[in-house]
C-alpha cells in the first residue's frame, strides 16, 4: 500500500537504515513487508545503470536515462502490485536520488530528471539519512559497503559527496523545491546517523509511527481497492472451510443471507440501541457504534475463520482497517465483557493466549462495517446532524441530490466501491441482486428482503 524509500548519500548508512525499517515494519498491519533497493543488480536495466556509474563513461543524461528505465520497469512490474496487495515495500534508494546524483552531480537540473521519471511510482514515505562526507568516506573506504564489487563508483569522493550532501539539504529542507510529481511525497529528515543503532531505531520508529497515525491515502494504488483485495483473501479463507460429514452447516457462510432477513438500517437500529454507552465511557472505547475501530474489528471478525486471537485478528485488519496494538486489545477485552463476542477454549498445548469468536446475532451488523466501510465517516455524520431521525431514511438523506445537480464525486465514488464490496459479500439477501446506483442502495438500505427470499 505504502512506498517508503531511504535517500542519503554514500556511506550515510541508507542500508542500515532500510534494514532496521524492514524489522520494524514488521510491527504494524501490513499483509507483507518486500525490500528492495535501486538500482536494481539482479535487471538487465539496473546492471547497465551500475555500470554507468563504476565505468563513468556515460553522459549525465545517458545516466541518468538508465536509471530511469529501470525505475520505470521496478515500478510497473514489481512495486505496483505489491502496493495493490496492501504490502508495504522499502527501497534502498530511489527517484531523489536520481534527482541529486544526475540533476545536481551531473548538471542535468532536478526537473529534468524528474520529467524522465514521472511515470514512476511516487514514494509516499522518505526517510532522508544524513551523515558528515568525511565519516561517509570513512565507512566506504573501511570496505563493508563494497561487498559485490571492488570497483569504486566515481561518486565516491569526499568533494562529490560534500556537493550530494549539499544537494539533499537544498532539495528537502525548508523552503527547497521538489519538483512535481514528485513534490508529494511525505520526507523526514534529516535524521542523523553519526550515532549508534540503538539511536537510529529509535528515531526511525517514531518518525513511523506518526507517519501511520495520519492514516494518509496512499499516492499510488486506490485505499478501497486495497481493502477490497485484502477482503476478497479472507473471504476465499471462509469458503474454503471444510465440514465434517453430517456437521450443520455454519450460518456465517458467505452463500447464506448474512443480513439474516432484516434491512441494513434495522441492523443499524439494533447496533446503536444496543451499544452500551456509559460502559464504553467508563472503559476508554468508543461511545458510538459508529467509530472506525469497532467497525474495523467487528467486521475483520465476521470473516474471519473460527476462533482467533489479538495478534492474528491485528494482523488481518490490513492497512485500511488498522487499529493500534494496544487500542485493539482494550476494545476486544470490552467487547468481550459486553457479549458481542464470546471466549473460545484454546485447544493448543502450553497456549495462555485467549481466543474469541464473534457472536452470531451481532453477524449482521458486523458484516454491514464491511460493506459499508466506504461511507461509514458520511454515516456517522447524517447521525451527528440527525440524532433521533430513525436509520431507515439515512441512506435517502446522504444520496439525496436536487434536481438538475449531480451527485458529488466522493459520494460517486463511495457507491462505487460499497458495489465493488458487495459484489464480494454479496447482498446478503440470498437470491436478491447487489444494488448497483444510487437508488437501488436506498431500496436495499431501507427495505427488508422480498417475500421470495428465504435468508
Amino acid at each position: 500500500m505504502y512506498l517508503i524509500t531511504v535517500e542519503g548519500g554514500d556511506g550515510s548508512g541508507k542500508g542500515e537504515a532500510a534494514r532496521i525499517l524492514g524489522e520494524l515494519l514488521h510491527d504494524f498491519a501490513f499483509p507483507d513487508v518486500v525490500m528492495t533497493h535501486e538500482p536494481r543488480r539482479h535487471s538487465e536495466l539496473g546492471k547497465l545503470a551500475l555500470s554507468s556509474v563504476k565505468l563513468g563513461n556515460k553522459t549525465p543524461l545517458e545516466e541518468a536515462g538508465l536509471f530511469a528505465a529501470d525505475r520505470l520497469d521496478h515500478s510497473h512490474t514489481f512495486i505496483r502490485p505489491l502496493l495493490e496487495a496492501g504490502t508495504v515495500v522499502v527501497s534502498d534508494r530511489n527517484i531523489h536520488s536520481s534527482i541529486i546524483y544526475q540533476g545536481v552531480v551531473g548538471d542535468l537540473g532536478p526537473q529534468q530528471v524528474a520529467n524522465m521519471n514521472a511515470a514512476a511510482m511516487i514514494p509516499d514515505l522518505v526517510f532522508w539519512i544524513d551523515c558528515d562526507p568525511a565519516k561517509a568516506m570513512r565507512r566506504i573506504n573501511s570496505g563493508t559497503l563494497r561487498m559485490s564489487s571492488e570497483k569504486q563508483e566515481y561518486f565516491e569522493t569526499q568533494e562529490i559527496q560534500t556537493t550530494i550532501r549539499a544537494g539533499f539539504h537544498a532539495l528537502f529542507s525548508e523552503g527547497g523545491h521538489v519538483p512535481s510529481p514528485f513534490d508529494r511525497c511525505h520526507v523526514v529528515g534529516p535524521i542523523m546517523n553519526e550515532g549508534g543503532l540503538d539511536e537510529l531505531k529509535r528515531a526511525l520508529r517514531k518518525e513511523l509511527r506518526r507517519f501511520f497515525n495520519r492514516k494518509p491515502d496512499p499516492l499510488n494504488v486506490d485505499r478501497d481497492a486495497v481493502d477490497r483485495h485484502l477482503l476478497n483473501r479472507l473471504v476465499h479463507e471462509v469458503k474454503k472451510q471444510q465440514r465434517l460429514p453430517g456437521a450443520p452447516q455454519e450460518r456465517t457462510a458467505l452463500h447464506v443471507g448474512w443480513l439474516g432477513g432484516a434491512s441494513p438500517s434495522q441492523w443499524m437500529e439494533d447496533a446503536q440501541q444496543h451499544w452500551p454507552t456509559a460502559s464504553a465511557e467508563a472503559n476508554d472505547v468508543p461511545l458510538t457504534p459508529l467509530a472506525h475501530s469497532v467497525w474495523s474489528i467487528l467486521g475483520t471478525l465476521s470473516l474471519m475463520v473460527g476462533s482467533s486471537e489479538v495478534p492474528r485478528l491485528y494482523t488481518s485488519l490490513g492497512p485500511v482497517r488498522v487499529v493500534t496494538q494496544r487500542h485493539t486489545q482494550r476494545l476486544v477485552r470490552w467487547l468481550l465483557n459486553e457479549n458481542w463476542i464470546h471466549k473460545q477454549q484454546n485447544h493448543v498445548p502450553f497456549s495462555d493466549a485467549q481466543l474469541f469468536k464473534l457472536r452470531d446475532e451481532r453477524l449482521g451488523f458486523a458484516r454491514l462495517t464491511l460493506a459499508m466501510w466506504p461511507l461509514r465517516s458520511t454515516l456517522a455524520s447524517w447521525r451527528r446532524a440527525n440524532p433521533g431521525a430513525p436509520w431507515k431514511q439515512a441512506m435517502g438523506d446522504v444520496l439525496h441530490v436536487e434536481e438538475g445537480k449531480a451527485l458529488s464525486p466522493t459520494l460517486t465514488k463511495a457507491v462505487h466501491d460499497v458495489n465493488h464490496r458487495l459484489e464480494i459479500l454479496t447482498s446478503g439477501h440470498e437470491g436478491c441482486p447487489i444494488p448497483s446506483t444510487p437508488e437501488e442502495l436506498v431500496v436495499w438500505w431501507s427495505l427488508p428482503p422480498p417475500n421470495h427470499s428465504d435468508s
